[in-house]
């Protein structure tokens, strides 16, 4: 069955060469102009991935967003953002709000049918029979939860991809570049602060736990099996 991707995006012009593209590649297109019924059909029938333009009538994509984070029903759909070359404050706040991915407009079609698959084989490329755990925090990989404390965490799809690279590599630092090429699946023109946005979101969800990930300055990020103040040893191991 052919996955599923939504554009929602009020140029007629740019949505019918988004539409165009994508089923050239073998997905099923559906289009919507609006970001109020945009919303409502999202919530009906979530797709396996979302492309979402930040201007829009009737809703803005930022509170389509926010919305859809905040439903259990769609809060995992993956979603790449369309933005105006000027809107760098939208995009990081886009980011913020649980976005996987943007694309800055003007755009190449190819371009974007490239991140659209990169999204899409990082939300079903996770290994079988994998479990991560470092003390009371536990990635289960084929069930894509996080779990804390025995209380279940929601992460995007993204946010996931980047917390199961960094316990995979506990201990080890691991570089922006890196991280964009491995979570992100390519290591085009992207910028770095990308990264930072999900893992200051990551650090957030991780509330108490926030210091497993460190900054190593000028260079990236370790994830950290030990925690000072958890007084107790907490090996991250792989099951």
């Amino acid at each position: 069955m052919s996955e599923r991707i939504c554009v929602v995006e009020d140029e007629p012009a740019i949505a019918e060469v988004l539409q165009y593209n994508l089923e050239r590649e073998g997905f099923e297109v559906a289009t919507e102009t609006r970001g109020d019924e945009a919303l409502e059909s999202l919530r009906r029938s979530p797709p396996d991935l979302l492309l979402l333009d930040l201007m829009l009538p009737g809703l803005d994509g930022l509170e389509v967003l926010r919305s859809l984070r905040r439903d259990p029903r769609t809060a995992q759909v993956p979603t790449l953002i369309l933005t105006a070359r000027g809107e760098e404050v939208d995009r990081v706040v886009g980011l913020e709000l649980g976005a996987d991915d943007y694309v800055t407009k003007p755009f190449s079609p190819r371009e974007v049918v490239l991140r659209v698959k990169s999204i899409l084989r990082r939300v079903h490329g996770s290994a079988v029979g994998e479990v991560l755990e470092a003390g009371d925090l536990v990635l289960d990989i084929p069930g894509h939860r996080l779990q804390l404390g025995g209380k279940e965490i929601e992460l995007t799809a993204t946010e996931f991809r980047l917390l199961k690279l960094l316990m995979e590599h506990a201990g080890r630092v691991l570089s922006r570049e890196r991280l964009l090429s491995e979570a992100w699946g390519y290591s085009m023109d992207v910028d770095s602060r990308t990264v930072d946005t999900h893992v200051r979101r990551v650090r957030r969800k991780l509330g108490s736990r926030a210091e497993h990930i460190e900054t190593v300055i000028g260079v990236g990020y370790r994830f950290r099996s030990e925690l000072p103040d958890l007084g107790r040893h907490t090996d991250v191991t792989v099951a």
